[in-house]
């Protein structure tokens, strides 16, 4: 039972790691060299299509996913098991999870209440785009190194 939630764990945050990884490394740096409303409009359109069952499911079921791997690591403890399970769990939870909603959704819903074509939008847009991308790049690292960690209890 445990591999298979270290697995899914696995798996799920290096879907997520990989969605996000596309944010930090080419779609936020397209986005901002549109004209801004071009961008906004784009972001605002982007942040209501990835509130779906498939992103949420697997977004959200890899934080239970994550809180399993870490409650798991105490039962028993074991090393090198049980600090790479704890790891995984909370690289996740803290780093991804917490981190997109207190960070990065607060952004989003700021932006969504702005009309793309305002100068308030047009003023905000390269101020979302630094602040958006600087804690996206945590996420993405979070994400991948809990992977990686929940990888490294397979191969134990």
């Amino acid at each position: 039972m445990l591999t298979i939630l270290t697995l899914l764990a696995c798996i799920g945050a290096g879907t997520i790691g990989g969605a996000f990884f596309a944010f930090s490394t080419f779609v936020m740096k397209a986005l901002a060299q549109l004209p801004p409303n071009h961008g906004v409009g784009a972001m605002q359109r982007i942040n209501v299509v990835v509130l779906n069952p498939i992103f949420l499911g697997v977004f959200v079921g890899t934080a239970l996913l994550a809180t399993g791997c870490a409650i798991a690591s105490f039962f028993p403890w074991s090393v090198p098991r049980s600090p790479l399970l704890l790891a995984s769990g909370i690289l996740y939870v803290v780093g991804t999870f917490f981190v997109t909603m207190r960070l990065n959704v607060p952004r989003n819903e700021r932006l969504a209440r702005l009309g793309n074509e305002s100068s308030e939008a047009a003023q905000y847009w390269p101020v979302y785009v630094r602040e958006w991308s600087n804690w996206n790049h945590v996420r993405t690292a979070a994400s991948l190194a809990s992977a990686a960690c929940s990888a490294a209890v397979l191969a134990t």
